[in-house]
């Protein structure tokens, strides 16, 4: 497939071109700190922390997001969680009954379910036995109805990284979107893609504070993307997506980076020792290289290891369901105490 100019017009749907978004009372009005009497938003005036309605830009929390991974606040949008994010580029880029994304599984599952909810036919390329993009099967299945193709980079669940060389050309010789899935980046040693966005204007990052940053309660994810992208989604997102309570917790621990480091280095060490433990566990046939939080391991019968250690009281996932992942157990990194916990059971099995 032949590398083609690339025009987001051509991209997104027409309808949501033709779109004039929906504009808040706090769209019209944005605060300058100053001391003002709202009577706008038929809220209620007695004060208690909530009873405003929230930035739905989110401008303080972008604006350290942006600043601290080197891009400008309008290469930024954020959604409750990623899978907002990841059902906004679906509505915005996908028409129902007509066009497809490509996955490659084993991967995430809300691609394929949020695919299934837009009414967008999914085609499914199989990674390599080494985990890898099988780019030729990728680019052949293009066709002139292919908006999307996504990558998830750490791949959950395998946990591996995808060379550069293959992302480097399906982002060059696919004239769609390429959205990258970088939920487990900050416990890789590899580069972002984030800088490459300049670079690739269909390159779209999606990342997230509920791995690294220990928020997934809160439900807080982020696209990065070209200004077009995200002046696109931001059409649609609902007003007012991310609460104020969200951006609030957010942005305090954002800023708290040291603390944010010691905690995936303490992970990245109990990765290393688990990792290292697993192998002498009798019936662990195969542990694979991690770049995420978690060590996916293939045993001897993944069905019944599963069920002793739920009876031991430790949870797992067994993700012998997924292609290429028979009889695979995956383990999140827990604390050092937990991580003994579950060595000493698997050991005692």
């Amino acid at each position: 497939m032949k590398t083609k100019q690339f025009d987001i017009k051509q991209l997104a749907r027409e309808s949501i071109l033709r779109l004039k978004p929906y504009s808040s009372a706090r769209d019209e009005y944005v605060s300058d700190g100053s001391k003002m009497i709202f009577l706008d938003a038929n809220e209620n005036p007695f004060e208690n922390g909530v009873n405003r309605y929230p930035d739905p830009q989110q401008r303080n929390l972008k604006k350290v997001l942006a600043e601290q991974k080197g891009v400008s606040i309008n290469n930024v949008l954020l959604g409750n969680g990623s899978d907002e994010v990841l059902d906004l580029i679906f509505r915005a880029f996908c028409e129902p009954k007509i066009d497809n994304i490509i996955t490659l599984p084993p991967t995430y599952g809300m691609y394929k379910v949020l695919a299934n909810i837009n009414n967008v036919a999914e085609q499914e390329v199989l990674l390599t036995k080494s985990f890898q993009p099988n780019v030729e099967a990728v680019l052949e299945a293009v066709n002139q109805n292919t908006k999307i193709i996504f990558l998830c980079s750490p791949n959950n669940p395998t946990g591996n990284s995808f060379s550069i060389k293959n992302i480097t050309q399906i982002l060059k010789e696919f004239n769609g979107l390429v959205v990258i899935d970088e939920a487990y980046i900050d416990f890789s040693d590899k580069e972002s893609w984030l800088k490459k966005i300049k670079e690739y204007p269909n390159l779209v990052v999606t990342q997230t504070l509920s791995k690294a940053y220990g928020l997934a309660g809160i439900r807080l994810g982020i696209c990065y993307g070209s200004e077009e992208v995200i002046d696109i989604l931001n059409k649609i997102k609902p007003p007012y997506n991310v609460n104020e309570l969200t951006q609030k917790r957010a942005l305090e621990r954002v800023v708290n980076q040291d603390q944010i480091k010691l905690e995936v280095s303490e992970i990245l060490r109990e990765r290393k020792n688990l990792s290292e433990a697993l192998r002498d566990i009798s019936f662990v046939n195969e542990i694979y290289e991690s770049d995420a939080n978690f060590i996916l391991v293939k045993v001897d019968n993944a069905s019944k290891r599963y069920n002793q250690l739920l009876e031991k009281g430790i949870v797992i996932r067994n993700r012998s369901t997924q292609p290429l992942c028979e009889n695979t157990l995956r383990f999140t990194v827990g604390t050092d105490e937990e991580n003994k916990i579950l060595i000493e059971a698997l050991k005692n099995l």
